[in-house]
């Protein structure tokens, strides 16, 4: 026999448990799926556990930038005892987040959840009826489609390893590959990127990212572009990874090959024909609600609707305007005005709003105030020589287009760009502002 709900979420992470909570808490009867530990991308296999590994990186790098500057000796990364203290966050969340449904009322069930039909499931043995079903089941590596694949890990098994590998290459030059090889290199590994496309972080400003290619090449990680990745062999204990470059090929050698080119919505293992769920190139196929075009009990968050920025934050957002909708018809539409991302990098890079050619692809007016601040006290002070920025101002209302800033505290700074872009704030109300002194915020007046 069925069991009925008001709806049932696919997934366990951010979206899905914004949402599950809301429309519980507004007395409906809730459920939530999840083939994988209770508590989603983030909280185990994405941004936190990645930020403890870079919070380990960082404080080597700082040392290391200040010897010779009031700092001596060479400290290390001891990755065994990192990875240990890694899964001091990780190990806790999926009991957390069971019991956490538990107190609330919301039936949790483990195991692959299936469409069979427009309103029901089908997860193990148990069919699961409801009025809305809510998918938020994140995203997973996009296929390579190149012989060997099996035997490219993902950044989850990187997350996981207890021993770091002395050659690593990363197939791919977008967060993944920015963020790990900056941890890896730092760890001592050798570090090989190969990147199909022109340059690396194309989300992110050109001349920015020049700036921080600078800092891959001073700690030793070798940048291929314009390189396709087209096999992966495995030799005795190690890899071989072949690619293509201006029509030659290339052997590099790897004890570990790490999948960074990408991912994609988790759909494909949910049956979503059965559902009459309808797609478009592997993506939901979704109305400005949120809510599929051709099934109207089924509802997308996060990564999985990929409507915004696949960033935690949006998830939430995502799942805060579903639950409304659902709960009180379509009226709410997501807003991704000024959300902003960064790569932690060592430094990181950071944007938000428009890119300089977006800017001028609109045909904007705009002042753009654009700075290699490396001798600034902001990053002297920390022995770092890759800082700067990139703002665009409108030229008729003063308010912030953009904002593009690579260095010291940057991944900080960029959230005051962020608030005057999703608040209206003006150039001269930034400049205005009274910051405490010296921090990277006390930059911005002189920014804008």
């Amino acid at each position: 026999m069925a069991k009925t709900y008001d709806l049932v979420v696919i997934g366990t992470g951010t979206a899905a448990s914004v949402a599950a909570s809301r429309c519980r808490a507004a007395g409906w009867r809730v459920a939530v799926v999840d083939h994988l530990p209770f508590g989603g991308t983030c909280a185990l296999r994405g941004c936190d556990p990645k930020k403890v590994l870079v919070g380990a990186a960082e404080a080597i790098d700082h040392a290391r930038r200040l010897r010779g500057r009031g700092v001596a000796g060479d400290p290390a990364i001891a990755w065994s005892e990192l990875i240990r203290f890694k899964r001091s966050f990780t190990d806790p969340v999926p009991p957390m987040k069971e019991a956490d449904f538990a107190r609330q009322g919301i039936d949790a069930y483990r195991g692959r959840a299936r469409f069979r039909g427009a309103r029901s499931l089908a997860v193990g043995g148990e069919t699961l009826e409801s009025r809305f079903i809510l998918i938020a089941a994140g995203a997973v590596p996009a296929r390579l489609g190149i012989p060997g694949e099996e035997h490219v890990v993902t950044s989850t098994e990187f997350l996981e390893r207890d021993r770091l590998p002395q050659r690593i290459v990363l197939v791919g030059g977008g967060y993944i590959a920015a963020e790990f090889s900056h941890i890896a290199a730092r760890a001592g590994a050798r570090v090989t990127v190969l990147q199909r496309a022109g340059r690396m972080l194309t989300g992110f400003d050109p001349d920015l990212v020049g700036w921080l290619m600078e800092k891959f090449r001073e700690i030793g990680v070798e940048v291929r572009l314009n390189t396709r990745v087209t096999a992966v062999e495995k030799d005795a204990d190690a890899f071989r990874v072949w690619a293509s470059a201006n029509g030659k090929d290339e052997a590099f050698a790897a004890d570990l090959v790490v999948h960074a080119a990408g991912r994609v919505p988790d759909l494909a293992p949910l049956d979503l024909a059965a559902a009459g769920v309808a797609t478009e190139e592997g993506r939901l196929k979704l109305n400005e609600f949120l809510q599929s075009v051709s099934n109207p009990a089924v509802y997308a968050a996060g990564d999985a609707a990929a409507q915004g920025p696949a960033l935690t934050p949006v998830a939430s957002h995502d799942a805060k305007v579903v639950a409304a909708n659902m709960l009180h018809g379509n009226q709410q539409k997501p807003d991704y005005l000024g959300v902003p991302s960064v790569a932690f990098t060592l430094p990181p890079i950071a944007r938000v709003g428009l890119l300089e050619a977006q800017a001028r692809a609109q045909g904007r007016k705009f002042r753009m105030h654009h700075q290699r601040a490396s001798q600034w006290y902001t990053a002297r002070r920390v022995g770092e020589t890759v800082y700067g920025f990139k703002v665009l101002v409108d030229e008729a209302t003063d308010l912030i287009l953009g904002a593009h800033l690579v260095g010291p505290h940057v991944d900080e700074t960029i959230n005051l760009f962020a608030l005057a872009i999703r608040r209206g704030l003006t150039a001269a109300d930034l400049k205005g502002a009274i910051f405490a002194y010296p921090t990277g915020a006390s930059d911005i007046a002189y920014m804008v």
